[in-house]
């Protein structure tokens, strides 16, 4: 992604464009379901948690509006991005580009009260989701105008993941299980290599493409995120 520069085009050119069962682009597309079935549980077990007294996922209520957010989101991405694949174009990608702006700027604030302060993570977390809808409809608003933009979508995501890291090197977790963040963030770094190289995946055995085992890997990067709020509990109740 160019951050200086118009959204080049050729970004919705994506090595594996096959048609299977009536479903364009299929495997780009199907490979989301994934995102989509993690997300869900993670909103279903949200839901069963919020009564829950046998373990201690979360000291203060207000920690579990980030997780709120951040599977509502990833659920979003899933269906914004088979919906994207299904006919690739900068209108698409809007609603592939908005959930998962949300998604990181969700769980950056759950790591602010995670690690840095509780309060702060809780008070943060609406201005940091709506910066990263904004930087999305900033962008398309730009590209509309003829000067597209794509800097504050670039820092909804990778400042978000930068900042995530620096967190979790520096700064301690309240809750066990906390060094899977460091499993998820490589999680999110192999998506980013399969997506470069899509075509040369492609192209090793036709089989599936660099950007299908994107969405794949980001799946199980968000099923390592359930794991982690599923089986931790507070240090001091540890």
């Amino acid at each position: 992604m160019n951050l200086s520069a118009q959204q080049d085009q050729s970004y919705h050119s994506f090595a594996d464009d096959r048609t299977w069962l009536g479903v364009a682009n299929a495997f780009n597309t199907l490979s989301n379901l994934p995102l989509l079935l993690v997300g869900i549980l993670g909103l279903i077990f949200l839901w069963r948690d919020r009564a829950s007294a046998r373990l201690i996922r979360f000291e203060m209520p207000g920690e579990r509006f980030a997780y709120w957010g951040l599977f509502a989101a990833v659920t979003l991405t899933g269906i914004g991005s088979m919906y994207y694949h299904l006919a690739p174009d900068d209108a698409r990608l809007v609603w592939d580009r908005l959930p998962i702006s949300l998604a990181f700027t969700a769980l950056l604030a759950a790591m602010i009260s995670e690690r840095l302060s509780a309060q702060w993570g809780i008070r943060l977390l609406v201005p940091l989701m709506l910066y990263g809808a904004g930087s999305v409809v900033y962008w398309r608003w730009s590209a509309l105008q003829g000067a597209e933009n794509l800097i504050p979508y670039g820092i909804a995501q990778y400042g978000s993941i930068a900042a995530i890291f620096a967190l979790a090197v520096t700064r301690r977790s309240r809750y066990t299980r906390s060094g899977v963040i460091f499993a998820v963030l490589l999680m999110y770094a192999l998506a980013k290599v399969a997506e470069i190289f899509d075509t040369k995946i492609s192209d090793w055995g036709h089989a599936i493409s660099g950007h299908s085992i994107k969405h794949l890997l980001a799946g199980v990067a968000v099923l390592l995120l359930l794991r982690m709020i599923q089986l931790r509990v507070p240090f001091r109740g540890a």
